[in-house]
C-alpha cells in the first residue's frame, strides 16, 4: 500500500476544519486531494484528536506485531506437531 503524503497529525487537523464548516471543495483544493479521500479521512480520524491519532497509530502498530507473533507460533506448533506424528 502506497505511503500517504500527509501525516496523521495533518489528516486529523484537515478533518477538524471540515467538521468547523470549511468548505470541502476549499480543502480539497488546498490539500490537493479528492472529496472521495476526505470522506475517507473523515470516516478513519472524525472526532480524533492529534495525541489520540497517535495512540491509535501505536495501538494498531502493537496488534499488528502481536498478530504476526501469534502466526509465527502457530506455525511453529504445527511443525511440531507433523515431527511428532512422524515420529510415532
Amino acid at each position: 500500500m502506497r505511503k500517504s503524503k500527509f501525516t496523521d497529525e495533518q489528516i486529523a487537523y484537515a478533518v477538524k476544519q471540515v467538521e468547523a464548516g470549511v468548505p470541502l471543495a476549499e480543502l480539497c483544493r488546498k490539500y490537493g486531494i479528492s472529496e472521495q479521500t476526505m470522506y475517507r479521512w473523515k470516516k478513519k480520524y472524525a472526532g480524533l484528536a492529534p495525541s489520540e491519532v497517535r495512540r491509535m497509530k501505536r495501538v494498531e502498530e502493537e496488534n499488528r506485531k502481536l498478530k504476526q507473533l501469534v502466526a509465527d507460533l502457530s506455525l511453529d506448533k504445527q511443525i511440531l506437531r507433523d515431527a511428532l506424528s512422524k515420529n510415532l
